[in-house]
This record gives C-alpha cells, sequence and structure tokens, in this order.
C-alpha cells in the first residue's frame, strides 16, 4: 500500500478544521489493521503548507504546471507486488500531482493490479480513477474507495466491506 495525506488545516463541512493525521492517513491505518500489507507513504520533498488554502493555492499551481513533485524519500521497489492499495486525497477533482510522481517511479504499474482508495470533500473520486486508467494503462484498475474526509475517522465499516469485496479479506 502506497499513500499520501496531509494533515493540518483541511476542509471541512463548510469550514476549517486542523487534523493531527490526514484523512487519508486514517483510511490508511485501518487497511493495515485489518490486512497483512507491506506500507509506504508519499511525502513531498518540499512538505505542503500547514494551511488550507496556501496548500490549495500551490495544488493549483502544480496542476497548471502539470508538475511532479519529488518525493523525500526513495520508491519502494517496482514489481515486488501484484496488488498495489494506492491512497490520496482528492484535490480539485483529481489526485495530488505528487501521486503522479509515485506513478511515473513506478513505470506505471505495468503488470499490477491497482486497487484506488481516496478521500474527498464534494468530488467523490473525481477524475482519479479515468486518471489511473490513463497513467497505468498496463496495469489492471481494480474497484476504488471513497470516502468523504468529514467521515474518514467513521469509516471502518466502508474499509473493510471494500476489502472484502475485492478479495483482500
Amino acid at each position: 500500500m502506497a499513500s499520501f495525506s496531509r494533515a493540518g488545516e483541511n476542509y471541512w463541512n463548510g469550514g476549517r478544521r486542523v487534523l493531527e493525521v490526514g484523512n487519508t492517513d486514517l483510511v490508511a491505518g485501518m487497511i493495515a489493521d485489518l490486512v497483512d500489507v507491506d506500507t509506504y507513504r508519499i511525502e513531498a520533498a518540499e512538505p505542503y503548507p500547514f494551511g488550507y488554502e496556501p496548500t490549495v493555492e500551490r495544488n493549483w499551481a502544480e496542476v497548471q504546471a502539470d508538475a511532479r513533485p519529488a518525493i523525500a524519500r526513495s520508491l519502494p521497489p517496482v514489481g515486488v507486488h501484484d496488488v498495489v492499495l494506492l491512497g490520496s486525497p482528492v484535490w480539485a477533482m483529481q489526485e495530488p500531482m505528487i501521486m503522479r510522481t509515485f506513478i511515473d517511479g513506478m513505470d506505471a504499474f505495468a503488470g499490477v493490479t491497482v486497487l484506488p482508495f481516496v478521500t474527498y470533500a464534494v468530488s467523490g473520486f473525481g477524475s482519479v480513477l479515468d486518471d489511473y486508467a490513463r497513467l497505468c494503462p498496463d496495469a489492471t484498475l481494480g474497484q476504488g474507495l471513497a470516502i468523504r474526509g468529514e467521515e474518514a475517522a467513521d469509516a471502518l465499516s466502508s474499509v473493510r466491506s471494500w476489502l472484502s469485496a475485492v478479495g483482500m479479506l
């Protein structure tokens, strides 16, 4: 499992709330508690701002530039697993651009089944599934899980059902 998450000031029911643990990290932790998976936390070499608005601004600039933000540490070995759970928030209706850095570095997961899970504010998956299908043309894109960020802390039942549906439980 590889995932990116961001703590700090986040969108919360139309306002803002400071999260000690990012929503995607909460869901990733539930997955790791339920199934035996190797985990890799995707961290930006230049951390995203604590504040929500500065993060939105940075993300929008990265999208406009089709940027590939650097990842802070070495990527895990390519081709070790047949299935990869790939988690992230949904920002501006798509995956954060650092997820594209990760996918590019993993040779687009050729021959692997990718099971995406996301946390979101209002967009559900947004374009994530279509983007991953395009970015990983030689991978099999399996059933995904989308959890509203405000519901991430209480998502254990949904996570368990999804893991069962994709044959991991």
